[in-house]
């Protein structure tokens, strides 16, 4: 049985090692980075090894494709694209057409990882950040307005699940007010819970419908002043399936950044008591991997009811004429 967990590996090529701990360990999926990137070509064959490990050639392997600052596909072999935040500025003086650059934006995406394998992408970004946050957020957002976020989000979203690929919603129950980057430490907001629904909730509220997010390491002081909100039943049950109602499969956030502190088994354990279906651990690192996999629970019951529900969601892609769609996006930027 497939295992409520999703691994990195350390390079270009699987192991021994990473094949034979990856048949064992039976995970659900798998996240590649820049560390595994050469090629196409390359990429296709790391991608395949890595669904032959658990006899699935439709197992989800994941990447951070969101443009802009994290982008692990890049030039000379792959097209930069945009940084998020310039759709939203877009809408700013021409909502229309920044409809259609995030429907293109998400699409032109989608294909270029849909080519090579990939069937689920970590964006779009759903946090709102204010002034003064620290600048792990920044242009990654796509405007400081939730209704705007909501707005261009879901056409996102379109775009990608009509090109193959499954997007996945970060950083719930929202990650822009965030003075830290919880890659490095652990931020806390202390906001007012009531202010935090009527803003940073917002746009998860909004879209709450999508297959996949990922938490946020954040503790929020007015739900659970101890726990970020991976490893706290109170923000998953409370925030996160109550009032933003979000129904589907709830991944972490990688469980090897900083932002959470103990063993790599504790986090694991903790996260899935807390409420999360799937843990996600993305630094390669095969001895962290063992100590996940010795907590990593079985995929069953309504997490394995969430995971076939999200992957359901993935279409083949429509048709699509690339060529047009580039030129296009090329021309409503012009008007921001």
């Amino acid at each position: 049985m497939r295992t409520r967990a999703i691994y990195g590996c350390l390079g270009p090529v699987l192991s021994d090692e990473e094949r034979a701990f990856f048949t064992e360990a039976q995970p659900w999926g798998f996240i590649l980075f820049g560390r595994n990137i050469v090629d196409p070509d390359q990429v296709r064959r790391l991608v395949a090894s890595l669904r032959q490990t658990v006899d699935d050639d439709k197992a989800p392997v994941l990447i951070d494709q969101e443009g802009g600052r994290v982008a692990r596909l890049k030039p000379p072999h792959w097209k930069e694209r945009l940084a998020p935040a310039r759709i939203g500025e877009l809408h700013d003086t021409a909502p229309d057409a920044a409809h259609e650059a995030a429907y293109l934006h998400a699409r032109l995406i989608a294909r270029d990882l849909a080519q090579l394998g990939f069937n689920v992408d970590c964006a779009p970004v759903l946090d709102v950040p204010i002034a003064g946050a620290h600048d792990i957020i920044g242009d990654r957002a796509l405007s400081r307005d939730p209704a705007i976020v909501v707005d261009l989000a879901r056409i996102m979203i379109q775009g990608m699940i009509e090109g193959g690929v499954l997007p996945v919603v970060k950083h719930i129950p929202g990650h822009g007010r965030a003075m830290a980057d919880s890659h490095l430490a652990l931020p806390r907001v202390d906001t007012p819970r009531e202010l935090l629904s009527t803003s940073d909730f917002i746009p998860f509220r909004g879209l709450a419908d999508c297959p996949m997010a990922m938490t946020a390491h954040v503790v929020y002081e007015a739900v659970d002043p101890k726990r970020p909100a991976t490893t706290s039943p109170r923000v998953v049950k409370d925030i996160i399936r109550g009032e933003i109602g979000f129904a589907g499969l709830l991944l972490t956030d990688d469980l090897s950044m900083k932002g959470l502190d103990g063993p790599l088994g504790k986090r694991a354990r903790a996260a899935q008591l807390a409420g999360c279906d799937i843990v996600l651990h993305c630094n390669g690192e095969i001895r962290e991997m063992r100590e996940v996999a010795a907590e990593a629970k079985p995929l069953d019951n309504i997490h394995l009811k969430r995971a076939e529900a999200a992957i359901s969601h993935i279409l083949v892609p429509e048709e699509f004429d690339v060529a047009r769609g580039e030129a296009r996006l090329a021309e409503l930027l012009r008007m921001a």
